[in-house]
């Protein structure tokens, strides 16, 4: 396998085709991962033609990477192809409920996360799209998902046009905690972010940003109290729609 610490978020792409063929063989070997109860619950929507580029642009705030990519995949946690299963073998499902949802995320997230893997040894390049979860409505529209199939994952797949610099990662002991969690004093945290904060980049993101510190730009800029909480309220209301958080539940 390519060597992960290599591995780099690719926004820029050449004209060369993605193939069919490709694509199906990197799903079909990442449908061999890990899932709940063999179900794979999971779904992917495959996006070539501009003009669906164009409309789903705006759900990831017009990155110009979803117009850019050969292919867009948007990767959903999907129980309703089990339920229709269910249905048609006399048998009465029950996965209309927010636990089913985690199940079928969990499922989809692993199943993204191994055809990035496979993406890498053949040499493509992806971004991951966070924004998936921000505004679902316009994705569920856009691409027709019905009830109990919700959006949770997009990437932009394609050949690389560029190499960027790899991306700072924090170390092992950051996040590793032996037996029971161990929670992060001044002096651990003083040890874990130094260096990240004195990172060049860092130090110009803090500073065009206008803030103090690297954490004030994630507070105040990026990842909002008020943004997060707007959008959580519409992740929420999405996952009613599509039957997840019935509210007689």
């Amino acid at each position: 396998m390519k060597n992960l610490s290599l591995r780099r978020t690719i926004r820029r792409y050449s004209d060369r085709e993605v193939s069919e063929e490709m694509l199906h063989r990197l799903f079909a070997a990442a449908a061999r991962t890990q899932t709940m109860g063999n179900l794979q619950l999971y779904s992917v929507v495959v996006t070539r033609s501009a003009e669906q580029k164009a409309l789903l642009a705006p759900a990831h705030f017009n990155q110009p990477m979803v117009e850019g990519a050969p292919v867009v995949l948007t990767i959903c946690a999907d129980f309703r192809r089990t339920t229709r299963w269910c249905e048609e073998r006399q048998a009465t499902p029950g996965y209309d409920n927010f636990l089913s949802f985690i199940n079928a995320a969990t499922d989809a997230l692993l199943f993204t996360q191994t055809f990035c893997n496979l993406a890498d040894e053949e040499g493509l390049g992806y971004c991951y799209l966070g924004t998936t979860v921000y505004m679902p409505d316009r994705i569920i529209d856009v691409l027709r998902l019905p009830r109990l199939v919700m959006p949770v994952a997009t990437l932009t797949v394609g050949w690389p046009a560029e190499e960027p610099p790899l991306s700072d990662r924090l170390e092992v002991a950051s996040f590793v905690h032996d037996e029971v969690y161990h929670d992060y004093t001044p002096e651990l945290i003083d040890a874990f972010y130094t260096a990240k904060e004195q990172l060049p980049e860092n130090q110009d993101f803090v500073k065009v940003n206008g803030k103090a510190t690297l954490a004030q730009v994630f507070t105040d800029c990026r990842y909002t109290k008020r943004d997060n909480e707007a959008m959580s309220a519409t992740l929420i209301a999405a996952l009613r729609r599509q039957g997840f958080m019935d509210v007689e539940h």
